[in-house]
């Protein structure tokens, strides 16, 4: 894990600033994401262990082998967001005070900081970091950087509160989506961050956050991921505003999704 760029400052408190892929076979899974995302991978130089996606020359994730703890739990491939808090043992604290559950407690890594991995209330796994050194000042993001995250969970209304008060994350808006209910859009200062929503009942994985990957087009982007080995979950389709998704699986199992801004699609 890295900073691509760092100033003096302080902590931001809410941001949403990594994306590990934790996997049973991390090898396949960098040739997967390349061929669909077109990220590049460099090991970091602290752990060869430990690879990291680019996007171009800035780290914006990493990727490892699911770890054997997560596994014997039944915990399958996935994607972890981890989120900037100005203290992670404070808000650890608080999360469990509001009925989170501690799966990775306080762990500090040399010059990089101190990180924690939690489980909210309805079971939807996140992680909190505090950097030792800032990050740089936040930014639209770029293509093949991360532009959008989704909550999905049982009860978004409780989800909301969850974390905008460990957050400071505020309701952007909401838009009705009829029988699948209400989908509420969260984000901090001017940036928008994604949304939340309770997951229909016919859906089988339990809550979750899901990543949206940007790239040029997610009509493209999920037929490489089909020829790549992948399992389109649902769309490409177009949402409110003219972008267009779709929800993929990964060859091991991992969902994530891919977003193409309206003004980008060929």
């Amino acid at each position: 894990m890295s900073n691509p760029t760092t100033q003096t400052g302080q902590a931001t408190l809410g941001r949403i600033v990594w994306h590990e892929l934790m996997t049973t076979d991390p090898a396949a899974a960098q040739a997967f994401y390349k061929k669909v995302v077109g990220w590049g991978t460099q090991a970091w130089e602290n752990n060869p262990d430990y690879t990291m996606w680019m996007a171009g020359q800035k780290p914006i994730g990493g990727v490892m082998t699911l770890p054997e703890q997560a596994a014997k739990l039944g915990a399958p491939p996935h994607w972890l967001t981890y989120v900037e808090v100005t203290g992670t043992d404070q808000a650890v604290k608080q999360a469990t005070a509001s009925g989170a559950t501690v799966l990775v407690p306080a762990t500090t890594i040399p010059t990089v900081g101190t990180f924690a991995v939690l489980q909210d209330p309805q079971g939807a796994v996140f992680a909190v970091m505090t950097f030792e050194t800032p990050w740089g000042e936040e930014t639209d993001p770029e293509p093949m950087e991360f532009s959008w995250h989704e909550l999905v969970t049982t009860d978004w209304k409780a989800g909301e509160a969850f974390y905008q008060e460990l957050f400071g994350w505020a309701k952007k808006s909401e838009f009705d989506m009829g029988p699948m209910g209400t989908y509420n859009i969260f984000g901090r200062d001017r940036f928008m961050y994604g949304g939340m929503y309770n997951k229909p009942a016919e859906m089988p994985a339990p809550p979750h956050w899901l990543p949206y990957a940007r790239v040029e087009s997610a009509d493209a982007a999920a037929e490489r991921a089909k020829e790549a080995g992948g399992t389109v979950l649902h769309g490409p389709m177009e949402v409110p505003g003219g972008d267009r998704i779709a929800i993929i699986m990964d060859p091991q199992g991992a969902a994530f999704a891919v977003h193409s801004k309206a003004d980008a699609q060929s």
